[in-house]
């Protein structure tokens, strides 16, 4: 199982940009395709985006595309999502996951993931 912490949150005024990072060990990182998703206060988890093995394609939900941009680094075990034109529709955790088909997490765990809050 791979362990992933998920960092770089906080609160940002709508129309902003954050930078999420996620970290992962206990595996051999560039193997996965990796996920972003998040739960809003109220709701179930939902998939933001994901990114393939190698970097070289991604896919989002439409709530985000546009917006939202995935990225790796294998060489650091680091896979990141960039927030711009922040809503506070967008307010949630995040959390990052190993990505499985029909956009749904890889595996049954999840880490404590990181809170983002967009004030109007």
């Amino acid at each position: 199982q791979v362990q992933l912490v998920e960092s770089g949150g906080g609160l940002v005024e709508a129309g902003g940009s954050l930078r999420l990072s996620c970290v992962g060990s206990g595996g051999t990182f560039s193997d996965y395709h990796l996920g972003w998703f998040r739960q809003a206060p109220g709701k179930e988890r939902e998939f933001v985006g994901a990114i393939n093995w190698s970097g070289g394609s991604g896919y989002y939900a439409e709530s985000v595309k546009g917006r939202f941009t995935i990225s790796r680094d294998n060489a650091k075990n680091t896979v990141y999502l960039q927030m711009n034109s922040l809503k506070t529709e967008d307010t949630a955790i995040y959390y990052c996951n190993l990505a499985a088909t029909g956009r749904n997490p890889g595996q049954p765990t999840w880490g404590q993931g990181i809170r983002v809050t967009v004030s109007s």
